[in-house]
């Protein structure tokens, strides 16, 4: 009987695994794949690169607004149900964009992925690390996220061979094509489990409603911060909500985001605040490198992107091993020393000029992967070890949405720096020396949050 039972065990994390290594795999791919698309999606559609970049920034957005809420709904409901349906919608959403004969149709079907998006992404770690016990989190934490490095690292090859042979279109379609491997996976063989508060616990729909605001409007004021006085308006209105959101979780019995652990948790919170910090010190680096190995160093695109492979490529390795290791020592002390990886290496990018040669900025590149690679799963391990597993759902959502909403930050950074140095000016189109100082510039503010992140990070005081 015990054997049986063993086997069944086994089973269902292997199910589990599965599915979360193929929806972490895909949702991390297409994104990274569509944007060598953008160039030929605008020229179908006729529209300017600024507006399909909506298909990116729209995204985004949506994905920080909901996650939150659909972690909330997973949690109290089922999570095998919010991750079929999100999946579900993702296949029907590729299926509108490939069928999409204006850009409009198109940006439409592209915000409905990203709702799926966010109830996959809602639901799919927390399955993961419920099927496994606690002193092997980690390790399924760190296979997980190996996963989405290893879609942002082959997401530009696949989408470029698939965008030159094939059009825009087929990204869509593989991309739909893996989902519905993967929906098939999930009905068959992943396990239903109900939740605790199922049928207790009401959904908090005011709170939802009321953190969506919040994160759409702030997250939308912040894209476009530099294009005058509306933004800022919009970005404080969302500031606003945000504060009434925060008072009136404060109320409820079942909010949709429990506030008070923010407050009685304290490893949980700098937690969070580190994963904010490191992701809005970062995100920028992909940006920035690309750009800087084509108009300083000469480097074609496609090489360029060969050469940035670096450092997803060392996170996608080293990840899983990281993940393990944060199973048998504190993750609080592993996250700590990859942000110390970061601030290093960004600082090494603060001293690149227009002839720095190719070994230095590998070294950079990989230094920074080394330290995503100690961050990112002992980070989440940390939090999650913070709550309990009928939280897993909406802890894993405030990551990703941390997540989002550092990557957006890391971006107004750049945006605010080139509009003040360069203004007017398209950072792609200035000249190398130019280039050079804006890039000094913007890593050394990267530099000192990461350093600002080290100090969080070693106050948290759980071993």
């Amino acid at each position: 009987m015990e054997k049986i039972e063993d086997k069944t065990i086994k089973q269902q994390r292997r199910a589990a695994l599965v599915v979360v290594l193929l929806t972490s795999f895909t949702t991390s791919l297409i994104g990274s794949a569509l944007n060598l698309s953008i160039p030929s999606i605008g020229a179908e559609f006729e529209v300017t690169a600024d507006t399909v970049g909506w298909m990116v920034t729209g995204f985004l957005l949506c994905i920080a607004a909901f996650s939150v809420p659909f972690g909330r709904w997973a949690d109290i409901t089922c999570r095998k149900t919010v991750l079929i349906t999100g999946t579900i919608i993702f296949i029907c959403s590729c299926v509108g964009a490939v069928l999409a004969v204006s850009f409009a149709m198109l940006l439409i079907f592209r915000i409905i992925q990203a709702v799926g998006s966010a109830m996959v992404l809602a639901s799919n770690m927390p399955i993961l690390i419920s099927a496994y016990p606690s002193q092997m989190r980690g390790k399924a934490l760190g296979l997980g996220l190996a996963s989405v490095y290893v879609g942002l690292s082959v997401g530009p090859v696949i989408g470029g061979i698939l965008n030159h042979q094939f059009g825009w279109r087929s990204i869509f379609v593989s991309a739909g094509s893996l989902m519905a491997v993967t929906l098939i996976v999930a009905i068959t063989r992943l396990q239903r489990e109900e939740s605790e508060g199922k049928g207790k616990i009401r959904m908090d729909f005011a709170g939802s409603i009321l953190f969506i605001f919040f994160i759409a409007l702030f997250m939308l004021g912040l894209s476009q911060i530099e294009k005058g006085v509306l933004p800022v308006i919009v970005t404080i209105i969302g500031l606003v909500i945000g504060f009434y959101f925060v008072y009136y979780e404060t109320k409820k019995t079942d909010p949709v985001l429990d506030v008070h652990l923010f407050k009685s948790n304290i490893g949980y919170t700098l937690s969070n605040i580190a994963a904010l910090l490191n992701f809005a010190a970062t995100f920028a680096i992909g940006y920035l490198t690309s750009i800087y190995l084509q108009v300083a160093l000469g480097f074609d695109s496609q090489t360029a992107g060969f050469i940035m492979i670096a450092q997803p490529l060392v996170m996608a390795i080293l990840t899983p091993k990281i993940g393990k290791l944060s199973d048998r020592y504190s993750p609080f002390k592993l996250s700590s020393l990859g942000m110390g990886f970061c601030a290093l290496g960004t600082l090494f990018f603060v001293f690149v000029r227009t002839d720095t040669s190719i070994v230095y900025i590998v070294a950079a590149l990989v230094t920074t992967g080394l330290g995503f690679a100690f961050f990112s799963s002992p980070n989440t391990n940390a939090i999650l070890s913070c709550v309990d597993k009928k939280d897993y759902g909406v802890a894993n959502s405030v990551v990703a949405t941390m997540r989002t909403v550092g990557q957006s930050l890391s971006m107004v950074i750049v945006t605010i720096i080139v509009t003040f140095m360069l203004p007017g000016m398209q950072l792609a189109q200035t000249d190398p020396a130019s280039l050079v100082r804006v890039i000094n510039t913007a890593f050394m503010v990267f530099a000192a949050m990461c350093i600002i992140g080290i100090i969080i990070s070693l106050k948290r005081k759980k071993e």
